[in-house]
């Protein structure tokens, strides 16, 4: 039986879907009062607790062999954020705990390229690049990056796990609207576009998924294999959803020094009203920085494939044009 946390969010949803469809037996951690949407009608069995409440973990490990530890809090946030640490770091630990307890047969974690060191444009970025708790200064990348190296110590400890890094993931079954998913979804409705120039490796959701199953199949214990897609200018995508759809609309590039300037105020204003960010210094530079990613080791030891672009582009945009109540709903809140 495999067990999967972060089961309602996007890589999640569609790796439950997936193995729902290969006929696998699938057990799902829950948040109390979660939605559970995303996968509402899944043959799957649920179970209430968190991750940060290692007796909770009790029930949801018996009888699974393979763990899909997906749950954490992404943030784009500049500053850091001890809730971040907790659930990325601490409520990892806590699965790794329970996963030697019970003696799963493998522990597949969800790590991010942005465990990574940030190297200098002109070099690539490979499993060979250090994981940098220290120089990653962002919450999210700090908290990735020790969770990262947490389980490769566990796996000195009898830990059977595999790490898997995605790049910038998109596609469809985004329910709980992921940053660049808003953007996108706003490209089918907007007259008028806003942008950031940059360029970032953007993977497909379903080919995360599927690389996550790979890693399970094929995967060797405490290697790392980075899941990305295509390197590609967010303009560019814009213009792919415009040529696909067949949509006039005007885009605006909002200068770099602009949007460096806003951000700062931007993160005050969500500071002051208790927000979610939107546009941070981080975002900013996440954009403007090395996104020349390698995935050669997935591919040669998993048979991880990317598919095109356009095809995630084209796929995300449709999901979303079939669910525009749900985009509507999501907008209110």
């Amino acid at each position: 039986m495999n067990l999967v946390t972060g089961a309602t969010g996007h890589i999640g949803n569609v790796l439950v879907k997936e193995l729902v469809k290969r006929g696998e037996t699938v057990r799902v951690l829950i948040l109390p009062g979660e939605d559970l949407s995303p996968i509402d009608g899944l043959d799957v069995e649920i179970v209430y607790g968190n991750i940060l409440d290692p007796q909770s973990l009790e029930k949801a490990f018996q009888g699974i062999k393979y763990v899909f530890h997906l749950a954490g809090i992404i943030s784009i946030s500049s500053v850091q954020d001890p809730i971040v640490h907790s659930v990325n770091v601490e409520g990892t630990k806590n699965m790794m705990d329970a996963a030697l307890r019970v003696g799963v047969n493998r522990f597949i974690y969800t790590s991010s390229i942005h465990a990574f060191k940030r190297i200098p444009h002109g070099e690539t970025i490979d499993e060979t690049t250090p994981i940098d708790p220290v120089y990653n200064v962002a919450a999210y990348d700090r908290s990735k990056a020790e969770a990262t190296l947490a389980v490769l110590d566990k796996v000195k400890e009898g830990l059977p796990a595999v790490i898997v890094c995605p790049t910038g993931v998109i596609g469809p079954s985004d329910y709980k609207k992921s940053e660049l998913g808003s953007i996108m979804s706003g490209w089918l409705m907007n007259k008028v576009n806003y942008m950031i120039e940059g360029s970032y490796d953007f993977v497909d959701v379903r080919d995360v998924a599927q690389g996550l199953i790979m890693a399970r199949e094929k995967g060797s214990i405490g290697q790392i294999y980075i899941l990305s897609g295509h390197l590609i200018r967010v303009s560019d995508m814009w213009k792919l959803g415009q040529e696909i759809f067949s949509i006039r609309s005007i885009l605006i590039n909002i200068p770099l020094k602009l949007a460096r300037f806003a951000a700062i105020l931007a993160e005050v204003f969500y500071k002051a009203t208790h927000t979610i960010p939107k546009l941070t210094r981080y975002s900013v530079e996440t954009l403007q920085s090395n996104s020349v990613v390698s995935n050669l080791k997935a591919r040669l030891y998993l048979g991880y494939q990317a598919r095109p672009t356009s095809e995630t582009i084209r796929d995300t945009m449709n999901w979303w044009k079939q669910n525009t109540n749900l985009l509507k709903k999501k907008n209110k809140r």
